[in-house]
């Protein structure tokens, strides 16, 4: 990696950086079960994280990574509606 490779990054590519970030955060908490992997904080970190991701194909387009992150954003969402309905019951 050169002296410039941060200065050549451009905004999407670090979106892409933070969304990643987000998501293996979330994945390392869980793991180490310090934040519920069926709470909403998890659900949330998970959701922004791949529309980061997915944003971040505006630069360069990859069509696996976009259904990745397009049902990870789906499943996140799932979660996130059902943390909140049973926020609800209780």
């Amino acid at each position: 990696m050169d002296d410039g490779a941060l200065v050549s990054l451009h905004w999407y590519d670090l979106v892409g950086l933070g969304g990643s970030f987000a998501i293996l955060l979330a994945f390392y908490l869980a793991q180490s079960r310090r934040l519920s992997a069926t709470g909403i904080t998890y659900q949330l970190l998970n959701l922004l994280g791949a529309a980061a991701v997915l944003v971040s194909l505006v630069g360069t387009f990859n069509l696996s990574v976009a259904l990745l992150e397009s049902a990870w954003i789906a499943v996140s969402a799932y979660g996130i509606a059902r943390s909140l309905r049973e926020r609800g019951r209780s």
